[in-house]
């Protein structure tokens, strides 16, 4: 800590050598004047803690100069400690002390007295300059947390910015793919075209998975990731799993192997999308890293409780292996085994990472074996609530035995030509008359022009967006045309997108990519209503 400056006023040199004598020491800096307007200038200069000041000086007295002290901003906080010879009566200390001093000393000075004094009030300014100190230190932290909160805040806000724009560019163009393989689907072909279109739609839906869950990592790490558990039957999940990668399988010549235990469940409570999520990363990986001889897929039943089953589910592969010094490192995010075998494989590094945060937040384990040179075993097992019922399952009702929608006119607001082509083929096939639109501006234009029945509009559009659009059409901007039906197209993935549509007033979230039976449920449900 720098020294503390210290002023001695006193209109008799003699006193302030005899002071500066007593007081010397080396944590103060002593600085003296004869003269009070003198002293003045040194308190507005100088950045003086105490003052002694004598009470009877020519050109003004110390009550005036503390006076004048007391109140300038600059110098209100200085000690002040009178010195005087006058008299020893209470009536001047009460003056002195209601001026703005805070402490009184007597002449002659006794030495024990005026040096204990004068050091605790040194020892006080001390503790006044460390508070003083801490509460600068305390608010620029404080103010650098704010800022940071700030950054943490628009970094958020940028991200899922992003996050809802890479969902919407990706997604939109696998929904333009699922979509058309489906309307492949019911025109005439021969069974290889047909095993054919059935794997370019089992790839598309993976694919849309894969996506699905690297978008969800987001959602994991903002706390907002939702576990959606249905009915799903388990058998024909990690068939149609298995079948999918033994494609990959038979080009490399390996034999992939589906093994399920007799006592395994046939219907369990799971999240299936998450959970397929897993099985192909596994298997992907199993695939990729077995150059010759076999992966099995087994799935077993290891032990029952009233109503609920532990399963695990294994990939067992005869691969390169793993060194036991890198088993950890696997499942960090973009990182993989670094040496010269496994270069040659390529990939992101993600695979694991997704996998090993996917099981932790279904509350199941991931366990990993492995040796160098002689293949890998990885393991996911949970408990799972079964349930009981007969082994045919109920499909829906097909899109071809969908009713005719004729005489509905709907207005589409969609920037994919791909899209466009899709919804615009479906509607067809209802007998529905469509019009169509690139933009939210358009939408409004084409919505004044003519009357509809309900309108199909895209979230993310040039010029103007959808949810602008629904807006002004929920504000009045086309008068008599408030409360037309509106369905938001979105291919995001964040909670906020479907909130953010509801807010701007439409009565119906689809995402992309959407099952054809839906769509036509909720056309037919709002136009009803």
């Amino acid at each position: 800590m720098s020294k503390i400056n210290l002023l001695i006023v006193d209109d008799k040199q003699e006193n302030i050598i005899a002071l500066e004598a007593l007081l010397n020491r080396n944590d103060i800096n002593i600085i003296t004047t004869t003269s009070p307007n003198d002293a003045l200038r040194i308190c507005w200069e100088k950045d003086i803690a105490i003052a002694l000041v004598d009470v009877q000086m020519p050109e003004m007295n110390g009550f005036e100069l503390v006076e004048i002290l007391k109140n300038n901003v600059r110098t209100q906080d200085i000690l002040i400690i009178f010195v005087t010879a006058i008299s020893t009566e209470a009536k001047y200390a009460i003056k002195g002390l209601s001026a703005g001093a805070v402490d009184y000393l007597y002449k002659p000075l006794d030495p024990y007295i005026t040096s204990a004094k004068v050091d605790s009030f040194i020892q006080l300014v001390k503790t006044q300059i460390e508070i003083k100190t801490k509460n600068q230190q305390l608010e620029k932290i404080q103010a650098d947390l704010i800022k940071a909160k700030e950054e943490a805040e628009q970094g958020k806000r940028a991200k899922e910015s992003f996050m809802a724009n890479m969902s919407h560019e990706i997604r939109t163009p696998i929904n333009g793919i699922i979509g058309l393989v489906s309307l492949l689907q019911k025109e005439p072909f021969n069974e290889s075209q047909k095993e054919m279109l059935n794997l370019l739609e089992i790839s598309s839906s993976s694919l849309l998975g894969v996506i699905n869950d690297i978008l969800d990592l987001s959602k994991i790490e903002a706390g907002k990731y939702k576990i959606s558990f249905s009915e799903t039957d388990i058998k024909e999940l990690v068939t149609q799993a298995a079948n999918l990668l033994n494609i990959k399988a038979i080009e490399k010549h390996i034999f992939l192997k589906l093994v399920i235990d007799q006592n395994v469940p046939r219907f369990i409570m799971a999240d299936s999308l998450r959970l397929n999520q897993i099985f192909m990363n596994l298997l992907s990986n199993a695939v990729k890293f077995t150059n010759e001889g076999e992966v099995i897929f087994k799935v077993e039943a290891l032990e029952e409780k009233a109503n609920t089953t532990l399963i695990r589910f294994s990939v067992i592969d005869t691969g390169i292996g793993i060194p036991e010094e890198h088993i950890n490192t696997i499942f960090h995010s973009f990182e993989q085994v670094e040496n010269v075998h496994t270069r040659v494989y390529g990939g992101t590094g993600l695979g694991l990472s997704i996998v090993k945060k996917l099981a932790e937040l279904k509350g199941g384990t991931l366990d990993v074996q492995s040796q160098l040179g002689k293949g890998s075993t990885f393991s996911f097992t949970k408990w799972y609530k079964t349930v009981e019922k007969e082994t045919e399952i109920n499909i829906s009702k097909a899109p071809e035995t969908l009713p005719n929608l004729e005489g509905l006119r709907i207005l589409i607001a969609e920037d994919n030509s791909i899209n466009v082509f899709l919804i615009v083929k479906i509607l067809n096939d209802w007998k529905v008359q469509s019009t169509v639109v690139t933009n939210g501006a358009a939408a409004l234009e084409a919505l004044a022009k003519e009357n509809f029945d309900l309108i199909l509009m895209d979230t993310y559009m040039p010029i103007m967006n959808g949810l602008e659009a629904i807006q002004k059409i929920r504000e009045g901007h086309l008068p008599g045309k408030e409360n037309i039906p509106i369905i938001s197209f979105s291919a995001g993935v964040l909670d906020s997108d479907q909130e953010t549509a509801r807010r701007v007033g439409a009565d119906d979230i689809i995402g992309k990519p959407f099952k054809i039976g839906t769509l036509h449920e909720k056309i037919t449900r709002l136009v009803k209503k």
